[in-house]
């Protein structure tokens, strides 16, 4: 790794520029965003937001799953939510988790307290604020399944709080009020047996560790489930585990995974468009992409 990508994260309440998003993405990847932030809190959050001038593009980066950043870099701010929005608060069956939380981290707490019904976060592998936004899930559970209240953020920093009516929620994908990003959720869960629920857990991770190729650099699940199906078993049944493009290659142990060995997005980016274009070959099936590629190419 070289001395840049040895720096520490940045600190929550610090600005850095040009900043290597190798640093916050799960692939290690990524080329440097002109500024990059840690809100130390929601209030603070909104300041620096209400700060910003009104056409600068704004990012978010929870653990760096579900996130491809381009070699060229960003040319933008980025605001990283974990370690500064990390608020988390139990009021009997009701939970609230700033976006930065850990989605692992919600589901023990509320295991220990003896709250069902968010088990399947522990299986999820990023934060809340991600959650939200892709109604993200694991295990047939769903982030906004019991959710009972939102708070946002706008550009200018106005906070809001929203009802689950307010968003249109579907399978990987939740639409609401444009302009506005999720800083915290509220869900309501109903007392549960604490031993059987720690087996459970237990349980989901162990399927996903004999399933997932856990413990390597990859973004969490490559592609969206088409309708009916499953994009793990079209990839693999178009011949494509162990397919290699550069430092990164399909997953054998689980075809919508994949593991990246070099210093390159652009090697996973261009094993995302051939694995898109032999499905489609294959089975007339388009994937959609569950990550976010976000950037520019690196000038040549």
């Amino acid at each position: 790794m070289s001395a840049a990508l040895q720096r520490s994260r940045v600190r929550p309440g610090e600005i850095r520029e040009d900043e290597p998003m190798a640093r916050y993405t799960t692939w290690r990847v990524g080329g440097p965003a002109r500024r990059l932030y840690s809100p130390s809190g929601v209030e603070d959050l909104a300041a620096f937001l209400a700060s910003l001038p009104a056409d600068e593009p704004v990012y978010w980066c929870g653990l760096g799953s579900n996130l491809l950043v381009r070699d060229g870099g960003i040319d933008g701010t980025v605001i990283v939510t974990q370690g500064g929005l990390d608020g988390l608060a139990f009021d009997g069956p009701s939970v609230r988790a700033e976006a930065g939380v850990a989605c692992a981290r919600v589901a023990r707490s509320a295991v220990r307290r003896g709250w069902a019904g968010l088990e399947f976060l522990a299986g999820i592998p990023g934060t809340v604020g991600g959650a939200l936004t892709l109604n993200a899930g694991a295990f047939g559970g769903e982030t906004w399944e019991r959710i009972t209240g939102v708070e946002t953020v706008d550009r200018a920093g106005r906070l809001r709080r929203r009802d689950p009516g307010d968003f249109d929620v579907g399978y990987r994908k939740v639409s609401g009020p444009e302009g506005e990003w999720f800083v915290a959720a509220t869900w309501r869960l109903e007392a549960g047996d604490a031993a059987a629920m720690r087996e459970r857990i237990r349980a989901l991770l162990r399927r996903r560790n004999a399933t997932q190729p856990v413990g390597r650099p990859t973004c969490g699940s490559v592609f969206r489930n088409p309708p009916g199906d499953h994009a793990a078993r079209l990839i693999e049944a178009a011949g494509l585990k162990g397919e290699q493009r550069g430092g990164a290659h399909v997953s054998r142990r689980h075809a919508n995974f994949i593991i990246n060995e070099g210093r390159s997005a652009a090697d996973i980016e261009a094993l995302i468009t051939h694995i898109q274009q032999r499905v489609r070959d294959a089975h007339g099936v388009h994937l959609e992409p569950e990550v976010h590629i976000v950037g520019r190419e690196a000038r040549s």
